[in-house]
């Protein structure tokens, strides 16, 4: 599909403006971006009278009402299901598994995706919260918590156990969450259902914060049952794919 190169240029100029965080002139990001001073004051103006910029009191130019209000109107983890979707039916398709995505809210896991082989046999659901310390989603999602948040989960139980392999111990679950942050993905061994296995990823931002994780289900003694060997690299991939999808 052709482009339009002016409106190329312009966002171009925007995205110059907001990394510089109106430190220089119109004129220095101008020289700097190999566009004509003249060029550029045109397109921050237009920038400007469209509410994207605007100008600070000491003449730089700064983020915009209107910028700013489609930025809050974002939702970084409904951006991440949106484009895992696609990329999370193929690895369910290639894996011949369930594959679900999964973000953290209140205390509790949020499953946004569920798709693939066995998906609806599986009692979880999309929009359905589970406690999070059961499941090899939640296990990510807390290991990847800022210390303080991660200390008050911890101290915030009893938790309770769902089949005779759930980790209820405060002291246990976060030896668990040390070694999953450590080794970069979690297992669910039967923690949440009995003869449920489930091995999770996490899917990470720009800033190497966790918003949400992948994870593939099966049940165990399942002849057709993928390794986990052959799992985690997929889930990786995938994972990988999730990340510059959502944030380039």
């Amino acid at each position: 599909m052709p482009q339009i190169r002016a409106t190329s240029r312009t966002l171009a100029m925007l995205e110059a403006v907001i990394a510089d965080g109106g430190r220089q002139s119109i004129a220095a990001l101008a020289r700097a971006n190999g566009v004509p001073v003249a060029t550029a004051h045109r397109q921050v103006a237009t920038l400007v009278g469209e509410g994207y910029l605007a100008l600070s009191g000491d003449g730089r130019h700064l983020p915009g009402p209107r910028l700013l209000g489609l930025l809050h109107r974002l939702d970084e983890k409904q951006v991440i299901a949106s484009v895992a979707a696609p990329l999370l039916d193929e690895l369910a398709r290639d894996l011949r598994c369930t594959v679900q995505l999964g973000t953290f809210e209140n205390e509790m896991v949020t499953y946004r995706i569920k798709t693939g082989s066995g998906a609806d046999g599986l009692f979880t659901r999309v929009g359905m919260q589970l406690e999070a310390y059961c499941s090899a989603i939640g296990k990510v999602l807390l290991a990847h918590l800022p210390g303080g948040e991660r200390s008050g989960y911890l101290a915030n139980g009893p938790f309770v156990p769902l089949t005779p392999r759930t980790i209820v111990d405060p002291g246990e679950l976060a030896g668990e969450l040390a070694k999953v942050r450590a080794q970069g993905f979690a297992i669910d061994d039967g923690e949440i259902d009995e003869g449920l296995i489930c091995l999770a990823v996490p899917v990470r931002n720009p800033e190497a914060r966790v918003p949400a994780a992948i994870s593939v289900s099966q049940i165990e003694g399942d002849p057709a049952r993928v390794p986990h060997e052959r799992l985690l690299p997929a889930l990786r991939e995938t994972a990988d794919a999730i990340e510059r999808a959502a944030f380039g």
